[in-house]
């Protein structure tokens, strides 16, 4: 038996409710914005199966799960845009991918907190890119996204930040945030298979903790354009930093 079978063979009903749980409201929180699913559920499952188990099963609920809303963004997004940041996201994922494997799981917690709590500053802080869109600065934006994203699907921010600035609609910006990442996903894909990170194991969590993100991610989608998003942004923020806070590793004494 490897080690993560053992891990998940061991998990109590308190701890696979936990992570059923967080992939719930992560799913909530991408539905609605296109985005956020990865700052929440990551650090929350990473304090209980680990980050190299958290983050591949993440990658794999959302790609399965999120196909329905290929289609209408790809009507709405802006394609040579998001064709180019994918680019940049083709360089930066592998070698995100490569952290993930090859730094100590504890270290790569440690990092995404401190990653999701930067983040989470720069989307508080109402920060945009207010220079003029070129090839270049896309693609340097979707290096970034994507060294996030590989090391643990965490590259929304970036990207929003740098659309966000171009006062694009919001149904714009969501729409390109979802096709860019159906793109980075299979990129994401292909470099953790090539690594390792997509197993057995992996893929039998992903079953039984995806029809939770499924539910969010349907619910989150209907809450869009019907609720105060304001209003719902700052509780995507509170519930980001309430889950990268619950998963810090030195809080896994006490909730564990």
């Amino acid at each position: 038996m490897t080690e993560a079978s053992e891990l998940i063979s061991a998990l109590s009903a308190g701890e696979f409710i936990f992570l059923a749980l967080s992939a719930l409201i992560a799913g909530l929180a991408r539905g609605f914005s296109g985005f956020g699913g990865a700052l929440i559920f990551v650090p929350l499952a990473s304090s209980v199966i680990g980050p190299k188990l958290a983050v591949p099963i993440l990658l794999v609920i959302d790609m399965m799960l999120t196909l329905t809303m290929i289609p209408n963004a790809w009507r709405k997004a802006e394609r040579p845009s998001v064709g180019t940041m994918a680019l940049g996201a083709a360089i930066g994922i592998p070698a995100g991918a490569y952290l993930l494997t090859a730094v100590d799981p504890v270290a790569i917690r440690w990092g995404i907190a401190a990653v999701v709590f930067a983040l989470l500053v720069l989307l508080i802080s109402g920060w945009r890119y207010h220079g003029k869109p070129n090839v270049p600065t896309t693609i340097a934006v979707g290096m970034t996204s994507g060294v996030f994203s590989g090391a643990a699907q965490i590259g929304g921010p970036p990207v929003v930040a740098y659309w966000l600035g171009g006062f694009i609609p919001a149904v714009t910006v969501r729409a390109n945030t979802v096709l860019y990442f159906a793109i980075s996903s299979v990129i994401s894909l292909v470099s953790y298979l090539m690594g390792g990170l997509i197993t057995l194991e992996a893929l039998r969590l992903s079953l039984l903790v995806g029809p939770a993100f499924g539910i969010g991610l349907y619910f989150g989608s209907r809450m869009f354009g019907r609720s105060d998003e304001k209003l719902f942004r700052r509780v995507c923020f509170a519930l980001i930093a309430a889950a990268a806070i619950i998963g810090l590793p030195v809080l896994d004494g006490v909730l564990r």
